[in-house]
């Protein structure tokens, strides 16, 4: 056993005890290291003890929202590609309205033997939806990572993109434009997410401009192109002059009622949308957005759940990734006079 532990040590560039704590599921070990051994493992022709071989072929739950949304596709395909790279395999779940349900999924995931769950804006993002779920989880021992709509009640990692910041970025954006009459299309409410850029277009509209007083210019409406079209009525007979959007999708919404009414995007109407989904630069016109770490935020998820699975503990908090300003044609001075 010497010798195959300096084998594979030697290989895998770490030492025996290294090897050591991975063969026998220890904790602390990094996730890139315990990689490196295993495949030191494959690599020299040893033959992975029976819970490794069973870690090789496992399963992870993955519970998005929806894919007519194209942010949430991107999220699956990052995590879906990181979750195999180390040898795991994602089962995709969906949910649709009056479709199957998270619980429902939950408890199929769980007769399916995961070995971890990573959700993407599932119901812990609802403020309004019950923590046990999550707890009972926790509870029985699953690894379980959540992004995005962060929650003090849920003792599990979260990893969050930074939405306050988003809608003080984009208020700052359009303030420097020469605007002042700018509308806020949030989302739902009571969506943990469309608190956050709320309270982040509040703290915009006093540090630029003074103003408290947002009566009327916050319009809450459904996440989708629907949503956005209605909430941008209200906000164009209050005179405003840019809007500010939940989603890119409710951007194009937006978009499509500023039309409506004879106004130009972006000479009459500025909109900043938000995720900087695949394809908005190819709108028209191409859609200034804030733009989710995607990619960074994925990676971590699985980085963080793969951790726990080996036996380590990630810090039962929410990693924050601050978004990026993107700008493109939907945004422009705003019209002389206004």
């Amino acid at each position: 056993m010497t010798t195959r532990l300096a084998d594979i040590a030697a290989h895998a560039g770490v030492s025996e005890a290294t090897v050591s704590r991975v063969l026998n599921g220890k904790p602390g070990v990094s996730v890139t290291t315990r990689q490196q051994v295993l495949t030191a493992l494959d690599v020299l022709g040893y033959e992975r003890p029976p819970r490794l071989r069973q870690q090789r072929a496992g399963l992870i739950g993955l519970i998005i929202p929806e894919l007519t949304n194209p942010i949430f596709p991107a999220f699956a395909e990052v995590i879906e590609g990181a979750l195999a790279m180390h040898g795991y395999t994602a089962v995709l779940c969906t949910q649709t309205p009056g479709g199957i349900t998270e619980d429902d999924y939950l408890e199929m995931l769980l007769e399916r033997g995961v070995s971890g769950i990573i959700f993407v804006s599932g119901l812990h993002a609802d403020s309004r939806s019950d923590c046990a779920r999550y707890v009972r989880l926790i509870e029985r021992g699953l690894p379980i990572v959540l992004i995005n709509g962060y929650r003090a009640d849920i003792p599990a990692p979260f990893v969050s993109n930074d939405d306050t910041v988003s809608m003080e970025m984009a208020v700052g954006h359009l303030v420097d434009l020469g605007h002042r009459r700018i509308g806020l299309a949030p989302g739902q409410e009571r969506f943990r997410p469309s608190i956050r850029k709320t309270e982040g277009f509040r703290r915009g509209m006093r540090q630029h401009l003074g103003v408290t007083d947002l009566t009327g210019l916050i319009v809450s409406t459904l996440f989708t192109v629907e949503g956005g079209h209605a909430a941008a009525q209200p906000l164009l007979d209050q005179g405003c002059t840019a809007i500010c959007c939940g989603s890119d999708i409710m951007a194009i919404g937006v978009i499509r009622a500023v039309r409506q009414r004879g106004l130009r995007v972006p000479e009459d109407v500025s909109v900043v949308g938000f995720d900087d989904s695949p394809l908005t630069a190819y709108l028209d016109p191409p859609l200034t957005t804030i733009r989710q770490a995607v990619r960074e935020m994925s990676l971590t998820a699985v980085s963080t759940l793969l951790e726990e699975i080996g036996g380590g503990r990630a810090p039962r908090t929410e990693l924050i990734y601050r978004p990026e300003l993107v700008v493109r044609n939907s945004t422009a001075p705003a019209p002389p006079g206004k």
